[in-house]
């Protein structure tokens, strides 16, 4: 009886620490998709309050919202090509590790940006914006450059992909259509035999047709030795002289 419950002690001891387990591991994870739907929606608010910046401000304050905007857009977009690729290439996780240094600067420059949006000496400000102008384009140009090479590969695998596919399906339409082939070990049609020609249309050969052997019966052997043929006499040739008989 104790041996019983100790058995149904563990088992209860056991389905409560799954339980908690579970409960932990589902508060986590609740928590996250929070804090996730949060940061995207302070994300869209922010991208929105940019663009609305960048045409309703005029001059340095105006053009370093249009950097800002520009800047979080394409890493942005980056960002999202490199993980959705990642998750079925794994030769991209040297970009992602490339993207990752790259970030490290697109934020200082968002950082920088951000706070030189309050700055009251508009002069300081005209003075400083060429050389962030010039840091936005070269991280937004390699944040591009990298997203499109992500692209071209997905779509040349795709294009592979097709072309195999379209292979295997011409040859799986051609083995339904057996119909229309010459079945295996079946002899193909031949062509009708040429008809024989008639005997006035043979032509005149030294060589004749075997006859058949009934017919040597029907007709007589040859002379072994030929007659002989009557020749014509001259006058001038004298005629034979009779035998003596005696």
């Amino acid at each position: 009886m104790d041996v019983v419950l100790a058995v149904f002690a563990l088992l209860f001891l056991l389905f409560v620490g799954l339980g908690a387990y579970a409960t932990v591991k589902a508060v986590g994870a609740a928590k996250r998709g929070v804090d996730r739907t949060i940061a995207q929606a302070r994300r869209t608010v922010e991208d929105h309050t940019l663009r609305a910046k960048s045409f309703a401000q005029i001059g340095p304050a105006g053009e370093i919202a249009q950097l800002r905007l520009a800047l979080r857009t394409s890493m942005r977009a980056t960002q999202d090509a490199l993980h959705a690729g990642a998750a079925e290439d794994e030769s991209l996780k040297e970009s992602l590790g490339l993207f990752e240094r790259l970030s490290a600067h697109g934020h200082e420059l968002d950082a920088d940006l951000k706070r030189l949006e309050s700055e009251p000496d508009r002069a300081t400000l005209a003075e400083r914006l060429p050389e962030l102008r010039s840091r936005t384009e070269r991280i937004t140009s390699s944040a591009d450059s990298l997203r499109w090479a992500v692209h071209d590969r997905a779509r040349r695998f795709a294009d592979d992909d097709l072309g195999t596919l379209s292979a295997q399906i011409d040859i799986e339409a051609g083995a339904l259509r057996h119909w229309t082939r010459t079945e295996p070990g079946q002899a193909s049609p031949q062509w009708p035999d040429a008809p024989a020609p008639a005997a006035a249309d043979r032509p005149a050969t030294g060589q004749t047709r075997p006859k058949a052997a009934g017919s040597h019966a029907s007709q007589p052997a040859p002379d072994a030795i030929a007659p002989p043929s009557w020749r014509p006499t001259s006058p001038w040739q004298k005629k034979p002289r009779p035998e003596s008989t005696t």
